[in-house]
């Protein structure tokens, strides 16, 4: 994953500024307070915002050229799971996240299977899947996500709307995630526990490195 003077203008503002870095860590969070560009620089990631200058690539595809390869590689988790939620039923849902792999019936049962289990949902498969608690929906989008199998995957605050039963639910899911993880958080505890933390502060990389520094970095902003 590669910035080069990635810039996001839109009338009279500019959200991001000359973004230039490589992502190559395992484990990366982003970190900021409200306004300084986080979930921007998260879009950029799959393609779902475009810089208005300069480039993003992942794995050498632009992602403004190619977006749809680019989602292919690129999961994107959204703070709110009902943004992802669509069909009635829990296994509808990850039925319908199959669709596009073209497997037959018994692909898609083991498939299905496989990530209920993966995740401790199988109780709830025949369960409306907007009546599920709010943990239980956000794992319900992460294993929609995963069921397409991406190299990486982009999660946009996936904790804040969760109380601490299903917060501990989720971390303990991204704890087992064999993929890269970019997680946009405010919650620092989950910064920690990275590899790399970038802080963003008005549109532009104030830091970028080991979590004590950056974080410490970010507190001593708010003074």
């Amino acid at each position: 994953m590669v910035f080069e003077n990635a810039c996001v203008e839109v009338p009279g503002r500019t959200i991001l500024r000359d973004i230039s870095l490589s992502l190559s860590e395992r484990r990366i969070a982003i970190i900021g307070a409200n306004g300084s560009g986080k979930s921007t620089f998260a879009r950029l990631l799959n393609g779902l915002a475009k810089p208005s200058s300069g480039r993003v690539l992942i794995d050498g595809i632009d992602t403004a050229k190619a977006p749809r390869g680019v989602r292919a590689l690129v999961g994107f988790l959204f703070q709110d799971p009902d943004d992802q939620i669509v069909m009635p039923l829990v296994e509808e849902d990850l039925r319908f996240s199959l669709k596009a792999l073209k497997l037959d019936k018994d692909g898609e049962d083991a498939a299905i299977e496989r990530i209920l289990s993966r995740f401790g949902l199988k109780d709830l498969r025949q369960q409306p899947a907007h009546y599920l608690s709010g943990g239980e929906k956000q794992l319900l989008a992460l294993a929609n996500i995963l069921l397409r199998a991406p190299r990486y995957l982009v999660l946009d605050e996936p904790t804040t709307l969760l109380d601490l039963r299903n917060r501990r639910r989720i971390l303990d899911a991204m704890d087992g995630l064999e993929e890269t993880v970019i997680c946009v958080t405010h919650d620092l505890e989950i910064a920690a526990g990275f590899e790399r933390v970038l802080l963003l502060d008005s549109g532009r990389v104030l830091a970028d490195g080991a979590p004590a520094d950056v974080i410490a970095r970010y507190r001593s902003l708010a003074g």
